[in-house]
């Protein structure tokens, strides 16, 4: 088979997200399907599929006069579908996993973003470290789904797969304390 027909990539959302816009919100419970997929095929890609998923992140600080005494957060972990295409003719359950570990790493960094927040404590900068915290974790994020596609190859090396949905599961579990819900 011709390498283009196996090239897989990922669309990765940081900011800007219409309040209105259809969400799967992760849950271990729900596997992603090609039904999941709603948007138009890109006619000038050779992918046979196209996951966009990010981290949806907000917060809101408690004051008492001009002090800050509080912080809660939201960390979620979303697939878009309408964003989210596949080439129905080429697409099979094999590739439907890779882009399932796309939308799993996303829910990986949620959890590691959840965590990293516990350690933070109430201050005056408090904003700006949440701020921080929200952009470091989106550029390991997109590093990450970058690498899992470059060392795959898209999926093609099916050893390489297997490692990598091992690896996820792996880090998911040490991390289910902060799971999605």
């Amino acid at each position: 088979m011709q390498l283009k027909h196996f090239i897989l990539c990922f669309l990765f959302f940081l900011l800007g997200q219409n309040p209105d816009e259809e969400t799967i919100t992760w849950n271990e419970s729900h596997k992603l399907t090609w039904a999941d997929f709603k948007g138009p095929i890109n006619p000038s890609s050779d992918a046979i599929a196209l996951t966009a998923s990010g981290i949806t992140f907000g917060f809101s600080i408690s004051t008492s006069g001009s002090k800050i005494v509080d912080y809660d957060t939201t960390v979620e972990a979303h697939f878009y579908p309408n964003k989210s295409w596949c080439n129905k003719k080429k697409a099979n359950q094999y590739i439907l996993g890779h882009e399932q570990l796309h939308f799993d790493i996303t829910e990986l960094y949620a959890r590691i973003f959840r965590q990293r927040l516990t350690k933070l404590r109430v201050n005056q900068n408090i904003k700006k470290q949440l701020k921080t915290l929200h952009n470091a974790i989106n550029s390991e994020l997109n590093e990450t789904q970058k690498r899992y596609d470059a060392q795959s190859v898209h999926s093609i090396n099916t050893e390489v797969q297997h490692q990598w949905q091992t690896f996820i599961q792996v880090e998911l579990e040490k991390l289910k304390e902060f799971k999605s819900f």
